[in-house]
């Protein structure tokens, strides 16, 4: 998970938390320094630096929204990274704001994808739904979507039985 300072925190630590549960191993490598602001102020620490990492080392990349997404998509470094995971067949998820780095970085042309009510995405095929599959791309709409999306995000790593264990121990019961 990439975290730029201004992320929203609800998003990034519910599907950090619901992705552990999941059997997901999470590393959290933030754009900046080690300690990264949220949206609303709280702080986290990040597992390790973006220039620390690589996309070959992972399945996945994951972004939380948040005003944070603003950096997502004018940052080279994590625009090559998007790019480079979606090329690569990883799963690419983001939701809230994110989805726009997903267009800004090129992946989400002729996909189904959704973002948070405003946020356009002008190569896809925008869809009001909470969660959106296609292909390798995953998007959720925001925070209130957030233990949804993960739960897809575990699903798509572990395996649908996995995520129907994680949602039962959570009394989780996604929207109709």
């Amino acid at each position: 998970m990439l975290l730029a300072e201004g992320f929203e925190e609800i998003e990034a630590v519910t599907i950090i938390d619901v992705l552990r549960r999941g059997e997901v191993a999470v590393t959290t490598a933030s754009l900046a320094g080690k300690h990264v602001k949220g949206s609303h102020d709280i702080v986290v620490e990040a597992d390790t630096l973006y220039d620390h990492v690589s996309v070959d080392d992972f399945d996945a990349l994951v972004l939380p929204g948040g005003p944070g997404a603003k950096t997502l998509r004018e940052d080279a470094r994590a625009q090559a990274t998007i790019r480079q995971a979606a090329e690569k067949g990883k799963l690419v998820a983001a939701v809230c704001a994110a989805p726009t780095a997903l267009d800004a970085a090129g992946v989400l042309s002729g996909k189904r994808a959704t973002a948070y009510p405003g946020h356009e995405l002008p190569s896809a095929q925008q869809v009001e739904a909470r969660v959106v599959e296609d292909g390798n791309i995953v998007t959720g709409r925001g925070p209130g979507t957030s233990m949804e999306f993960a739960l897809k995000v575990v699903e798509r790593l572990s395996g649908a039985a996995v995520a129907k264990e994680v949602a039962e121990k959570l009394l989780f019961s996604p929207s109709p």
